[in-house]
């Protein structure tokens, strides 16, 4: 199967590079690992709008899908008492 292609927005690349060290590490895998598999166990499709979001310990991924494009497109990383608001 082909992969996807992950593409992060800047305002995301930027809450990314405001969390700690260690658990962006973690994050970072997270979002190499959607290229592979963009609804892995543990997602959830958020109601609001044709968002998915993921699990990383405290913090949040949300993200589109592009299925016909081949394209995740990470919209948005926070902490899980600020992410929901703001998506």
């Amino acid at each position: 199967m082909e992969s996807y292609k992950v593409l992060i927005k800047k305002s995301a690349w930027a809450e990314l590079l405001r969390i700690p060290e260690k658990d962006r590490a973690r994050i970072y895998e997270k979002i190499r690992l959607l290229a592979d598999d963009p609804r892995p166990a543990g997602n959830m499709k958020l109601s609001s709008r044709e968002r998915y979001r993921l699990r990383q310990g405290d913090y949040r991924i949300a993200y589109a899908i592009d299925d016909e494009a081949r394209i995740v497109d990470i919209v948005k990383i926070g902490h899980r008492s600020e992410i929901y608001r703001k998506i």
